[in-house]
């Protein structure tokens, strides 16, 4: 197993973020990659160097701290130049890899559907294209990531054109694969059937709530960005409405705007959803914190008018109910409940079933015998309460979307009193 040595940069403008939780969160991080940390730098500047990132005596100083702990990698928690990486390069017999590459790596272990391998490589290769340049020998040292993962050795050879024309393939490719997921909500948008998508920091606890809701297995780990593709279950509400359930990448502290941009075709899940539940873990001590940079990414992505429902989960992790109170203060409007134990879910389900749109209408209908495939729509999309057959006609009795209402209509179904 590699070991890393992780830098931690205290600046002015990021002093509303102690640097000691920059350091747990960039732990959690680099453990998540599968790395073991032989050590930890902490530095505080008024800014940083546009030469070094930080001063070159302090980047001699982790160089050689690399030396004496064996140390194959040094991660910085913020973002590096070309030019920073390549002069750090110079002085520190390691890998550099910085906060966007890690979280790209990461990014890139957690990806499984076609789309998002496309994502991450694409966005792997738009971060590597403006450090090649002047790399000459030093090309290898930069690496695909910690243990050469995504592109790898082999395509970090290619000169600029060849990645150049890489990018262009799998812009189209993506542009292919984001087409097809639209034609998908479409289709949804079609049936009538409301989209709940799942939001919130990543390891909040968001996919535990999926699978509570949906009986599905769903990948859950203590590990951050544990899941990366989007994935879409079906719910029945008590009252017979279905709707879809959304699970999502979660966010980050200062996760990197590009980032964001280049995963846009996967987050577009979040702009198609009717209510967007934001999935808050109560039991971490930066929750306001951790809910606050949420609320930045929807805003990055224009869907912060969207109808939010804040779900408070982990409740089974607070040790006392007075404690819980105190913390339920934070969030007078959230929805405590524990995703792990199923406690308090009927709670979160009334939620739903109060603000969701195309409410389920009463319908009496006479289908023509031959047609039964409507009847099973109605079955599919909507809530059949009775069916009566009479000659040549089913009489149905059932609550229905606006959507399949339209449909029945367009087809000429007669409705009766």
């Amino acid at each position: 197993m590699e070991k890393a040595i992780l830098v931690i940069a205290d600046f002015k403008k990021d002093r509303n973020w102690p640097a000691k939780d920059d350091c747990n969160e960039l732990s959690l991080l680099v453990r998540s990659s599968g790395l073991a940390i032989a050590g930890e730098v902490f530095c505080r500047r008024e800014r940083p160097s546009p030469d070094y990132f930080l001063g070159k005596g302090k980047i001699e100083e982790i160089a050689l701290s690399c030396q004496e702990r064996g140390a194959d990698v040094v991660i910085f928690n913020d973002e590096l130049s070309p030019a920073q990486q390549r002069n750090i390069e110079e002085l520190v017999d390691a890998k550099i890899i910085d906060r966007t590459q890690l979280i790209l790596d990461i990014f890139a272990q957690r990806a499984h559907s076609r789309e998002g391998k496309v994502q991450v490589e694409l966005a792997q290769l738009n971060y590597l294209l403006p450090r090649l340049s002047g790399k000459g020998v030093l090309l290898s040292r930069l690496g695909g990531g910690i243990g050469t993962r995504g592109p790898g050795e082999q395509k970090l050879e290619m000169d600029r054109r060849r990645i150049k024309t890489k990018i262009a393939r799998l812009k189209e490719e993506l542009d292919s694969l984001t087409s097809q997921r639209h034609s998908l909500r479409v289709l949804r948008k079609k049936h009538g059937l409301p989209v709940v998508a799942l939001v919130g920091y990543t390891n909040a606890g968001k996919s535990t709530l999926f699978n509570a809701f949906t009986n599905s297995n769903v990948l859950v780990m203590d590990k951050l960005f544990a899941t990366l593709d989007p994935t879409i279950r079906r719910f029945i509400l008590p009252d017979g409405q279905k709707i879809l359930f959304v699970d999502t990448v979660g966010f980050l502290h200062k996760l990197p705007h590009h980032l964001i941009e280049a995963f846009k075709a996967t987050l577009e899940e979040i702009a198609g959803a009717d209510i967007l539940a934001h999935v808050i873990d109560i039991s971490h001590p930066k929750a306001k914190e951790h809910a606050s940079a949420v609320l930045e990414v929807l805003n990055e992505l224009g869907v912060s008018e969207k109808p939010v429902i804040t779900v408070l989960n982990k409740i089974d992790k607070i040790e006392s109910r007075l404690a819980l109170d105190l913390l339920l203060r934070n969030f007078p409007k959230g929805v405590a409940l524990s995703a792990f134990k199923k406690d308090g879910l009927d709670k979160l389900v009334k939620e739903f079933s109060g603000r969701l749109p195309n409410a389920l209408q009463n319908i009496n209908i006479k289908i023509p015998n031959e047609n039964q495939s409507l009847l099973n729509l109605i079955y599919k999309e909507g809530r059949v309460d009775s069916v009566k057959y009479s000659g040549k006609w089913i009489m149905v009795k059932a609550q229905a979307p606006e959507a399949l209402i339209g449909r029945l209509t367009k087809q000429g179904i007669e409705f009766y009193p």
